[in-house]
C-alpha cells in the first residue's frame, strides 16, 4: 500500500530511491516475489524511498485484471511503497519527448526491416536477433518506416552490479541497434524504462538476473539523453525443476497468499539471507522487522543451482 505524504517530485536529495517495476501480463510468481523483496529492502535498510511502476507500456501483452492483482498481492503480502503507484500506459508524452530529443540530435534512424528480414541475423546475448545495419544509412528504395532505431556506435559500456560483479559489454557489437519506437507505434520498454527511473529519481535497480542484458543498453540510453545512471545489482533468477526461469511463459504458478510469511522467508533463504528456523511462525510482522534489521547484500548469491522450493 503507498505510504502518504511523500513527494516524487524531482531528485531524492541523495537519498536512495528503488523501485520495482513488474509488467502485468500475469500473476506475481515466486520469482516476481524474490525481485520485489530485494529491491524493498535494499532500499529501506539504506533509509531511502522504494517505489512501485506498472510496466504495461507494451499493451498487447498487459492482461486484463493483472495490475490490480499485483497491487493486492503485493499489499497482502506487507509490501508498503512510498508515493502513487507510476503507470507506464499513462507516459506516452514523457516518452515520446525524450525520442524526440535523441531524433533532433540525429541519433535515431527509420528502419522498414521487418522480423523475417532479420532473422537468420546473428543473435545477441539475450536471445534476439542483433540487427545488421539495413537502414543504418537510410531507407532501401521504395520501403517506408516501420521502426526507429538508436544509432549504436562502437565501445564498451561497463558498469560495476552489486551482485554479479564487473559487467562490459560492447552494445554495438553484441547487440546492434536496438529498437526505440516499434512498428506498431508503442515506445520500447528500453527508452520507457530510462525514461522513468530519470523521473522518478531512482538510484539504485535491484532486479533479476534475466535483465542483466538489457543493462547496457540502458546506461547508453541514460548517457545520450544526459541521465544519471543508478547503481545495479542483478539477483539469482528463480528456476522450475526443469532449470527453467520462473515465468508466465513457463507457466510459474501464482505465488500462495495463504501464507505470506511462508513465501517471504523462503524468498529471504533464496536470497542468501539465512532466516532463523520458526521465523515464519512468528507471522508477518516479525519477518519484515527481521529482513529490514538483517538484509545484506553482500550474502545474495550470483545464482542459485536448485529450483525455488514448491513454486516451480
Amino acid at each position: 500500500m503507498p505510504l502518504p505524504g511523500v513527494d516524487l517530485a524531482g531528485p531524492a536529495g541523495g537519498r536512495v530511491v528503488g523501485r520495482f517495476a513488474p509488467s502485468p501480463s500475469g500473476p506475481l510468481h515466486f520469482g516476481s516475489m524474490v525481485a520485489a523483496l530485494g529491491s524493498c529492502l535494499s532500499a529501506r535498510a539504506a533509509g531511502g524511498r522504494w517505489l512501485l511502476r506498472i510496466e504495461d507500456v507494451d499493451t498487447p501483452r498487459t492482461v486484463p485484471g493483472a495490475a490490480d492483482g499485483i497491487l493486492r498481492t503485493l499489499e497482502h503480502f506487507g509490501f508498503e511503497w512510498d508515493g502513487p503507484v507510476v503507470w507506464q500506459s499513462r507516459r506516452t508524452d514523457a516518452y515520446r519527448a525524450a525520442f524526440e530529443q535523441l531524433r533532433a540530435a540525429g541519433q535515431v534512424f527509420a528502419c522498414a526491416c521487418t522480423r523475417k528480414e532479420i532473422a537468420d541475423s546473428a543473435l545477441a546475448r539475450d536471445g534476439t536477433r542483433r540487427y545488421p545495419g539495413t537502414c543504418r544509412n537510410g531507407l532501401p528504395p521504395g520501403r517506408e518506416a516501420r521502426a526507429w532505431r538508436l544509432r549504436v556506435e562502437p565501445g564498451v559500456v561497463s558498469f560495476d552490479d552489486a551482485v554479479q560483479g564487473l559487467i562490459c559489454e560492447d552494445v554495438a557489437a553484441d547487440v546492434g541497434d536496438f529498437v526505440l519506437l516499434r512498428a506498431d507505434g508503442l515506445f520500447a520498454y528500453q527508452l520507457a524504462v530510462v525514461v522513468d527511473d530519470a523521473a522518478a529519481g531512482v538510484t539504485e535497480v535491484v532486479r533479476g538476473a534475466d535483465l542483466l542484458d538489457s543493462t547496457a543498453r540502458q546506461i547508453l540510453l541514460q548517457r545520450l539523453l544526459g541521465h544519471p545512471s543508478p547503481a545495479y545489482a542483478h539477483l539469482p533468477v528463480a528456476s522450475n525443476s526443469a532449470g527453467e526461469k520462473l515465468s508466465k511463459q513457463t507457466l510459474a504458478r501464482a505465488v500462495d497468499g495463504g501464507d505470506p510469511a511462508r513465501v517471504l522467508v523462503d524468498a529471504l533463504d533464496f536470497l542468501g539471507q539465512q532466516p532463523p528456523v520458526g521465523l515464519a511462525d512468528a507471522g508477518l510482522a516479525a519477518v519484515w522487522a527481521w529482513a529490514r534489521q538483517r538484509w545484506s547484500m553482500a550474502r545474495v548469491p550470483r545464482w542459485r543451482a536448485v529450483p525455488a522450493p514448491r513454486y516451480g
